[in-house]
């Protein structure tokens, strides 16, 4: 099956996200632009214009009515998803590196760099008091002193955030207190992706370390290790199937010696269960960055170092196969 390429990026993609029905996929690069697409044929629907640096997140909340983005230009940004406006701007003492909707959609969370002398901080805002965003007075501000955060999600309910840091760590910070609840290491490198099941009982983490890892929400229990001879970039669940799939590829700056051949650019899926791995896909020309499932099982998109998101619809043969297993 040939995938639906969308090419509306100039620079490499950093992150690739569906909304709640799937409908919509919203993805941004190391360039300044937001853009939406429809993921039944890849037709853009639009773009949101107003950042000045690489956007390393975005996110939509659950009714997709808004859109969060966060960008090395310093600051998060609030949109209206249908209009493209520009509804909130938070200005950060340095890059916002992961931002993120609760469940509710009234609550946001982001964390920025470590960087140019300023600490590293989760900062939680509360949409319903406008005042806080006027202010720029977040609720609450969570330091992270020892290891810069890389990636981070809510958990479920929205009563705490889990968060993965340059040093394999993994911490669940309450949301409501900002006290550290648990913390595990279980990754000997820094963690580049989390992303949690469709129903948030589970996540799974994508590392540097050559693994990704699959842990209960709740305990931080360590589950499942999925092996490969190169950096996992990014990793989701599927939401129908025991199935998870990887992307990754050696560190951007070594791809020019390797040919597309042997340089393991393909997204790789395992068996949830059994950690096995069951099938390979070819395409980008360059490490994938970011991977995502559609919530309705059929079919993923991956993100590329090269510039293009690719939308992959799976053959009937996947599904009578898996039900035959």
């Amino acid at each position: 099956q040939k995938p639906i390429l969308l090419q509306g990026h100039e620079r490499s993609i950093t992150q690739i996200k569906y909304n709640r029905e799937g409908d919509l996929l919203f993805t941004v690069a190391k360039d300044p632009i937001v853009n939406v697409w429809y993921s039944v044929n890849g037709e853009r629907l639009g773009t949101y214009n107003g950042h000045t640096g690489a956007v390393w997140c975005v996110d939509a909340d659950w009714d997709t009515r808004h859109v969060l983005t966060g960008s090395a230009d310093n600051s998060c940004r609030l949109w209206d998803c249908e209009t493209g406006k520009q509804l909130a701007l938070v200005k950060t003492s340095s890059a916002v590196r992961t931002c993120g909707f609760d469940f509710g959609g009234n609550i946001i969370m982001f964390s920025t760099d470590k960087q140019m002398g300023y600490q590293c901080f989760v900062s939680f805002f509360d949409l319903r008091d406008p005042s806080q965003i006027e202010n720029n007075e977040p609720y609450m501000k969570i330091p992270c002193s020892d290891s810069k955060i890389t990636s981070a999600v809510w958990g479920p309910l929205g009563e705490f955030i889990i968060a993965g840091h340059e040093s394999g760590e993994l911490n669940q910070f309450s949301a409501k207190s900002g006290e550290q609840l648990s913390t595990i290491k279980e990754h000997t490198k820094q963690i580049n992706d989390i992303q949690t099941s469709r129903d948030m009982t589970m996540f799974i983490t994508a590392s540097k370390d050559n693994t990704a890892k699959l842990f209960d929400c709740t305990s931080l229990e360590h589950l499942k290790t999925f092996r490969t001879e190169r950096p996992v970039n990014s990793a989701a669940l599927s939401p129908i199937f025991d199935h998870v799939v990887l992307g990754g590829g050696q560190e951007a700056m070594d791809v020019t010696t390797t040919s597309t051949r042997i340089g393991k650019f393909e997204a790789r899926f395992f068996h949830l269960a059994f950690e096995e791995e069951f099938g390979r896909v070819k395409g980008h020309f360059g490490p994938i960055n970011s991977v995502a499932f559609h919530p309705d099982g059929k079919s993923y998109s991956s993100g590329g170092e090269d510039g293009y998101v690719r939308i992959h619809y799976f053959d009937p043969q996947y599904f009578e196969f898996e039900f035959e297993a």
